[in-house]
């Protein structure tokens, strides 16, 4: 166990020092922090700690899906039935979606990337424009449900709504995404075979953390829905150390520091009065206002820390999900499950895929997000 702590403390320091994002936040922390130093003892305040619970639990318990070896063999599994080009893609993209709205956008990547990689290189297929669509999936996916990004987890934490009621007001936006996502993904690849074998050997089961993560899940997420995320998280680090401690040493702590600097830094910019004025004159009291600076607000910072803007300024939640939601498309910062993405392909110019495809579909979900929101009422 001592063993496990200290790799994950070693790997976490690491980690730290290689994060520009991190760097990037904690500067201008610092920066901040020298214009109002009398604010620094109120800044735990400034964090939503519930958000950060829920985001802890759901971590953890998807790493101990990860880690137990169940969903290598499950994508192992998937890919050696494929037999074409275009149900390859629709399969993977589909797969990718649908991991998403459960197990969050960017570990949904970590699953499917890797998987795809794999198998672009025995079926020579083209691997970066598959990850490009997997990219615009997981987006797309995991604006369905509240555990599906970070935005939406915050957005569900903040509007006391249900899980069902958050589920129900995304599902038309998220619907029509995917559908013209699957469209766009069969016109964009053609329906040659391939030999897809894996011959790798499968990596052993855990059983037991399977077991344990999965019977968790739902409890957790009954929990968080009834706003005691904090109790939950605790219940479930607790079992976890008590029982596999090498699943913490595993987990993206550097994750959660990033979100708890995002609600510091944001905040206090929120809080500055050029940044008040310069808000206040977009006029966000009126929804359209609002929903088109989510987009834009999006492409600049992405999508979460948009959200976390936005959400000082206006409680209409329904609007500010669709239109983080729909920012998550265009350019590749609109959301950090397209950086993922495109870290994850190994292709340096991985990017100009991306926006090729990335930016048309902006424009096309933005306005079909307008038109569910102020037209089709």
């Amino acid at each position: 166990m001592k063993n496990d702590v200290a790799s994950g403390l070693a790997k976490l320091l690491r980690g730290l020092r290689e994060d520009t994002f991190l760097m990037v936040l904690l500067a201008g922390l610092a920066w901040l922090s020298a214009f109002a130093p009398g604010r620094v003892s109120s800044y735990a305040s400034l964090v939503d700690w519930p958000t950060i619970a829920a985001l802890t639990g759901l971590l953890l318990l998807t790493k101990g899906l990860e880690v137990s070896g169940a969903l290598h063999r499950l994508g192992h599994a998937l890919i050696s039935r494929l037999s074409t080009e275009r149900q390859a893609a629709l399969c993977l993209v589909t797969a990718a979606a649908l991991l998403s709205t459960v197990l969050t956008n960017d570990v949904a990547l970590f699953i499917v990337v890797p998987l795809t990689i794999g198998m672009c290189r025995i079926a020579k297929m083209p691997s970066t424009k598959l990850i490009v669509f997997e990219a615009m999936a997981v987006n797309a996916g995991s604006a369905l449900t509240p555990i599906g990004n970070p935005q939406n987890l915050f957005l569900w934490q903040l509007s006391k709504v249900s899980f069902g009621e958050f589920v129900w007001h995304m599902l038309p936006l998220v619907s029509l995404m995917m559908i013209l996502l699957l469209v766009l993904t069969a016109c964009a690849f053609g329906g040659g075979r391939i030999q897809a074998r894996d011959d790798t050997a499968a990596e052993p089961l855990d059983h037991t953390l399977l077991g344990l993560s999965l019977t968790l899940y739902l409890p957790f997420l009954i929990a968080t829905d009834m706003h005691h995320a904090g109790a939950a998280v605790g219940a479930v680090l607790a079992v976890f150390l008590v029982l596999r401690p090498r699943v913490l040493a595993q987990l993206d702590w550097r994750l959660l520091l990033v979100f708890v600097l995002m609600f510091i830094d944001l905040r206090l910019i929120a809080g500055l009065a050029v940044v008040r004025d310069a808000m206040q004159s977009l006029g966000l009291d009126q929804p359209a206002h609002l929903y088109f600076t989510g987009i834009v607000a999006s492409q600049l910072v992405s999508n979460v820390p948009a959200a976390i803007a936005l959400a000082e300024y206006s409680h209409n939640w329904r609007v500010i999900a669709y239109g983080v939601s729909v920012g998550g498309f265009g350019f590749m910062v609109g959301s950090l499950a397209n950086l993922i993405a495109l870290r994850l392909s190994g292709d340096r110019r991985a990017w100009l895929s991306f926006h090729l495809y990335a930016i048309p579909a902006l424009l096309v979900v933005a306005a079909v997000g307008y038109a569910l929101l102020f037209t089709m009422r």
